[in-house]
C-alpha cells in the first residue's frame, strides 16, 4: 500500500472536492442509520397502539429519510467519482509528459506495449482506488462506526456477541489481500506482454505477411493469452473462496443475534422494535463487510498497478539540463568539434579517438561500412546519446553546458528510419512550427523535391497519412522528412542516410536545391552512396568506430584507400545496372 501514498499530492490538488465528498459520505450514512431506529420505533408504537395520523406522519418521515439519503448518495458519488476522473486526467498527462523527458537509451530497452499497458490498464486500476475504493472504504468505516454506536445503545452484550465473527473476518481479509496482490501483479505483467506483442505485430504486419508467419504469430499470441487467462483463473480461485467465507461469517453473526437477541426479546430486556432495529443494523454491517473484500481487491489491484505505474515515473532521464547548464546561451551558430571522443554502448566501444572540427557553414560527408559508427556519431550532436565531458563542443562550448531546448531547437535531424505521424502531409512538414504557415510548408516541400508528388494527390497537402506514412513510398517519406527539418530553419542540418530511397537524379536535384539553404548552415550528410557526399567540403571515412580517412572527394580518390575502394565498387555496380 506504500506505493499508493504517491497519490497524496494529487488528492491535495482537489482538497475541497475531497473534503466535500467525505462529508457527503458521512451524511449519507448518518441519514441512512436513522431508518432502522425509526422502523423499530414504529413497530413498538404499533404494538402499544398508534393513531392513523401518527402512523402517516412517521411513514412520511421514513420516506423523507429515503429521499434525503438518495440525494446525499448522488452528491457523494458525483464528488468522489468526479475526483477520481480528474486525478486520472492529471496522472495520464504527467505520465505522457514524463515519457517525453526520458532519454533515447531508455526506449532502446523498453517495449512500447508495456508502456501502453501502464498508461491504460494500470491507470484504470488506480482510478478504481480513487473512486470506488476510497468511497466504499469511507462508507464502510462511517457505517460501521455509527451502527456499532447505535447497537451498543440498544444492548451492549448483544453487540459484543454479534461481533464474535469479525476478528476472523479481519484475519481473512488480511490473508486474502496478500494472495490477491501477488496474483494481480502477475496478471498485469502478463497483460503488458500481450500489449507489447500486439503492438509489435501490428507495426510489423507487412513483414509478417511477406514471410508468411501469420500462423506462427497467432500461435505465439495464443500462448501469451492462455497464460493471461490462467493467471486470472488463479485469482478467481482465491475470490471463489473469499466471498463464501465472508458470507459464512456474516451468517454466523446473524444466527448469534437471532438466538441471543431473541431470548432478550422473550425475557423483555429489549423490545421487538429494538430487536428489529438491531437486526437491521447488523444486516447493514454484513454487506459492507462482505463488500470490503471487493474494496480490498480494488486497493490490491490499485497498489500493484501504482507500483508499476510509479516505476516509470521514477525513471530519471540520463540526458537533461543540470547545475552546469549555462542558461545565458540562447543561440548556437553551428561550429562543431570532437576532441578525443570515445563512446560505448553497454561496455562495447563504438567510437574511438574521434578528433574532428566542422566549421560553421561547412558541409561534412560521412561514409563507411555498416556498423562503423556513423549514426552514433551524428546522434551525439543533438544529445540523443551522451558522451563524456569535454569531448564534444558547439561553438567552442562544452555541449553539456548548452540548454537542451536551445541545442535541439537549433538542429534539424532526419534520422535513418523515417517516422511520419498519422496526420496530414502539411502537419507532418510543419511539425516544428508553433503556428502553421502553409507558404513555408510549400517552400520546404519544393526544396526537398516532394512538392510535385504532393500536388498529384487529390487532397494535396491535406492528404491524411496512414500509420508511419504507410501510403507514401520510401522516397516520398524521406523527402517529407527532409522538408520537416528544413522548415525548422536550423543552424545545423543532419541527414542520416536520408536520401537512400530516392533515385540518383532526384538526389542530385535535392542537393542542388539545398545549396542556397546551406550557405550559412552547418550540414552533416551520412550516406552509403558516394554520389550523395562527393561535393561535401570535407568527407570522413569511418571504419570500426575510427576515422580512417579524411579529405575532399578528389583527395580521397587519390589516396586509393577505403573510400576509393567503395567508389570503384559503386561505379562498377552502376555500370552493371545499365547492362
Amino acid at each position: 500500500m506504500k506505493s499508493l501514498l504517491f497519490l497524496k499530492k494529487y488528492l491535495t490538488r482537489y482538497k475541497k472536492r475531497l473534503v466535500f465528498g467525505v462529508c457527503f459520505v458521512f451524511l449519507t450514512n448518518a441519514v441512512s442509520i436513522l431508518a432502522p431506529r425509526l422502523l423499530g420505533y414504529i413497530i413498538d408504537s404499533l404494538k402499544i397502539g398508534i393513531s392513523g395520523k401518527r402512523l402517516a406522519f412517521l411513514s412520511g418521515v421514513f420516506l423523507l429519510i429515503a429521499i434525503v439519503q438518495g440525494v446525499f448518495r448522488f452528491l457523494m458519488r458525483q464528488l468522489m467519482m468526479g475526483l477520481s476522473r480528474r486525478i486520472e486526467y492529471d496522472l495520464r498527462n504527467d505520465f505522457f509528459a514524463h515519457l517525453q523527458t526520458l532519454s533515447q537509451s531508455y526506449y532502446n530497452i523498453t517495449r512500447t506495449g508495456d508502456l501502453m499497458a501502464r498508461a491504460t490498464n494500470d491507470l484504470n486500476a488506480i482510478r478504481g482506488v480513487l473512486g470506488h475504493g476510497i468511497m466504499y472504504l469511507l462508507n464502510t468505516v462511517f457505517l460501521f462506526t455509527l451502527a456499532i454506536i447505535l447497537m451498543i445503545n440498544i444492548n451492549l452484550k448483544l453487540t459484543l456477541f454479534s461481533l464474535i465473527p469479525f476478528p476472523f473476518l479481519v484475519l481473512s481479509i488480511n490473508r486474502f489481500g496478500y494472495l490477491i496482490h501477488k496474483r494481480f501483479e502477475k496478471i498485469q505483467e502478463q497483460f503488458s506482454k500481450i500489449s507489447s506483442r500486439a503492438q509489435e505485430n501490428l507495426s510489423g504486419i507487412r513483414l509478417i505477411k511477406a514471410y508468411v508467419r501469420e500462423k506462427s504469430e497467432i500461435d505465439e499470441f495464443k500462448k501469451l493469452n492462455r497464460e493471461y487467462v490462467d493467471r486470472n483463473k488463479s485469482l478467481i480461485k482465491v475470490w471463489s473462496l473469499f466471498f463464501p467465507g465472508m458470507k459464512l461469517l456474516g451468517g454466523i453473526a446473524i444466527v448469534i443475534v437471532l438466538w441471543y437477541g431473541g431470548s432478550k426479546v422473550i425475557s423483555g430486556e429489549i423490545t421487538l422494535g429494538e430487536f428489529v432495529a438491531f437486526m437491521s443494523y447488523l444486516m447493514m454491517l454484513v454487506w459492507p463487510m462482505v463488500a470490503l473484500g471487493w474494496v480490498l481487491n480494488i486497493f490490491q489491484r490499485g497498489s500493484a498497478s501504482m507500483k508499476r505505474f510509479k516505476s516509470i515515473l521514477d525513471v530519471k532521464p540520463d540526458i537533461k539540463d543540470d547545475n552546469n547548464t549555462d542558461y545565458s546561451i540562447k543561440n548556437i551558430y553551428g561550429e562543431i568539434e570532437f576532441r578525443n571522443l570515445y563512446f560505448s554502448y553497454n561496455d562495447t566501444v563504438v567510437l574511438k579517438n574521434i578528433n574532428l572540427k566542422i566549421k560553421k557553414g561547412m558541409t561534412l560527408g560521412i561514409i563507411g561500412p555498416t556498423g562503423s559508427g556513423k549514426t552514433t556519431l551524428v546522434s551525439l550532436i543533438p544529445r540523443l546519446f551522451d558522451c563524456k565531458d569535454n569531448t564534444l563542443f558547439i561553438d567552442g562550448v562544452n555541449i553539456k553546458k548548452i540548454p537542451l531546448k536551445v541545442l535541439r531547437g537549433s538542429i534539424g535531424f532526419v534520422p535513418q528510419e523515417t517516422f511520419l505521424f498519422s496526420e496530414t502531409i502539411k502537419e507532418n512538414i510543419g511539425y516544428s512550427l508553433d503556428q502553421m504557415n502553409e507558404n513555408m510548408v510549400k517552400e520546404a516541400a519544393k526544396v526537398s523535391r516532394v512538392s510535385k508528388d504532393i500536388e498529384e494527390f487529390p487532397q494535396k497537402y491535406e492528404t491524411l497519412l496512414g500509420e508511419r506514412g504507410i501510403n507514401l513510398s520510401g522516397g516520398q517519406k524521406q523527402r517529407t522528412a527532409i522538408s520537416r527539418a528544413i522548415i525548422k530553419n536550423p543552424k545545423i542540418l543532419i541527414l542520416d542516410d536520408a536520401l537512400s530511397s530516392v533515385d540518383t537524379k532526384t538526389e542530385e536535384e535535392i542537393l542542388e536545391n539545398l545549396k542556397d539553404f546551406l550557405k550559412t548552415r552547418t550540414c552533416i550528410i551520412v550516406s552509403h552512396r558516394i554520389s550523395t557526399i562527393k561535393n561535401s567540403d570535407l568527407i570522413i571515412v569511418l571504419d570500426n568506430g575510427e576515422i580512417v580517412e579524411r579529405g575532399t572527394h578528389s583527395e580521397l580518390i587519390k589516396k586509393d584507400g577505403l573510400y576509393a575502394s567503395i567508389h570503384k565498387k559503386q561505379l562498377l555496380t552502376r555500370e552493371l545496372e545499365k547492362l
